[in-house]
């Protein structure tokens, strides 16, 4: 799975987590680190794909919630500007391993 995904590019999943399916935006940096957050906007609680598994992005590259604009910076998740400046995306831990991205933080003896 690791290597479908484009460096700099976002990708809907859907998971169990906490025992209730949940949607993910996974983001592979430009480095080839994966970042997770909820696809839920903080401000009115929207998914953040305008359809499913497509993402709106700014001139600088943020990812852009298509229900009210807000923008949140990749980097973090934190929300750089619209309604909801100042909060951020409910991160979720993730790791890469075998090609793959995990659910959890990555065992200590990797």
């Amino acid at each position: 799975m690791l290597d479908e995904m484009p460096r700099d590019g976002l990708l809907a999943v859907e998971t169990m987590l906490e025992g209730e399916v949940a949607a993910l935006i996974l983001h592979r940096a430009s480095d080839g680190s994966v970042r997770a957050w909820l696809n839920v906007c903080p401000h009115a609680g929207r998914r953040l794909d305008y359809a499913p598994g497509q993402f709106l992005r700014g001139k600088a590259g943020e990812l852009v919630c298509a229900v009210h604009g807000a923008s949140f910076a990749l980097a973090d998740g934190c929300c750089v500007a619209g309604p909801c400046r100042g909060e951020s995306l409910r991160a979720v831990p993730v790791h890469c391993a075998d090609g793959r991205v995990w659910l959890g933080a990555a065992p200590a003896d990797q």
